[in-house]
């Protein structure tokens, strides 16, 4: 029987070591997600056009500081033969994502290339946009471009904990007021957090969570902390579990969805470097989105975000068949050609598909 779960509940799961007791939690949030967001996991293909960011972040190996990192953009043309090969394996949707920058160039390059895809794709294609923080201005471009969902994960909702990952001119609250932006233009909202920082504690992951709540936000993609040998952030005296930090990767998505029920969840790529099959266990815990990475692979070995990222050399056709394979074997079934939208959002504005392109379109 479902129960609302409390403060003390989440704390108690995040200090759960046994594992049996985590078992029941994961089969439960799974059993979750079958009733509120249904039994399809869907595959958004990640494309990351741009390792170029204005940002300093002290965890992230793309940081503008990191003199160690050939830099890349990718053409127009390379984005749309990119966005092609995901279209071509059944994806119902692209994510782009890129290092952080507000330039007017950038602003006009990402508008047209949204357009772009949404014309060579009969405006088929769903568009998640990752590409940090942007003015109002720019999010409503973007948006009326044909873009519908946009992730900017908070990395911690705790203010004096953002203040340790980053350097001064960077703001919590200009982040925060980001995710209201995009909710106000009528984006699908998603953002997330790290799990298992140094100096984080089980208080701030509950915390976390409760503000995705308050935010009212359609999209979760959260996973471990992973440490980046060109950053300045790492744990103190290289005191990192890996298998501990997996383990709350897991509790994190499963209470996301006891908590949150109907949005959408990613399984991050994160996991699946800690643990050969740690997005499967992610889907097996509550989550129903996977991003196959879908960068050309001559690109892939210079977006690292942090150190060993797995599925640096496979080819997007290589990825799909691998993930289908081990969803499907996991008992799940792929939504292939859909956008696989969030339940949480479409109960507010209905089914988009329909919509999207006389709404949204020139």
């Amino acid at each position: 029987m479902e129960h609302e779960i409390t403060r003390k509940d989440m704390l108690k799961w995040l200090d759960e070591k046994d594992p049996e007791k985590l078992s029941g939690l994961y089969r439960e949030a799974y059993a979750c997600k079958l009733r509120y967001a249904g039994p399809k996991v869907y595959f958004r293909g990640l494309i990351e056009i741009s390792n170029v960011c204005a940002k300093n972040c002290y965890y992230c190996g793309i940081r503008r500081d990191n003199r160690d990192l050939s830099r890349f953009s990718m053409t127009e043309e390379e984005i749309l033969e990119a966005t092609k090969t995901v279209y071509d394996l059944g994806y119902g949707s692209i994510v782009l994502q890129s290092g952080e920058c507000q330039d007017d160039a950038y602003t006009a390059f990402i508008e047209q290339t949204i357009r772009k895809i949404k014309s060579r794709t009969s405006q088929k294609i769903g568009i998640t946009l990752s590409l940090g923080e942007q003015t109002a201005e720019t999010y409503e471009r973007w948006f009326r471009a044909g873009a519908h969902r946009y992730l900017l994960r908070i990395e911690t909702s705790d203010p004096s904990l953002y203040e340790k990952l980053h350097p001064g001119d960077h703001s919590f609250e200009v982040r925060r007021d980001c995710l209201r932006a995009l909710r106000r233009t009528g984006y699908q909202v998603g953002t997330g957090v790290m799990i298992g920082l140094p100096f984080q504690t089980h208080e701030n992951l509950v915390s976390d969570l409760l503000f995705f709540q308050e935010e009212d936000v359609d999209m979760i993609g959260m996973g471990p902390y992973l440490p980046h040998a060109g950053t300045p952030l790492s744990w103190p005296d290289g005191n990192y579990d890996p298998a501990d930090h997996f383990r709350l990767g897991l509790v994190m998505i499963s209470l996301a969805r006891l908590l949150l029920r109907d949005v959408n969840i990613a399984a991050a790529t994160a996991l699946q470097t800690l643990d050969a099959t740690g997005r499967e266990k992610g889907i097996a815990a509550g989550a129903n989105i996977i991003m196959p990475n879908s960068t050309p692979t001559a690109y892939r070995k210079l977006y690292q975000l942090y150190d060993n990222k797995p599925c640096r050399e496979e080819n997007a056709r290589q990825c799909r068949s691998c993930l289908e394979k081990r969803i499907c074997g996991a008992g799940d079934e792929v939504g292939y050609g859909e956008w696989g939208d969030s339940p949480h959002f479409l109960k507010r504005h209905g089914d988009l598909r329909g919509a999207f392109p006389k709404n949204r379109q020139p």
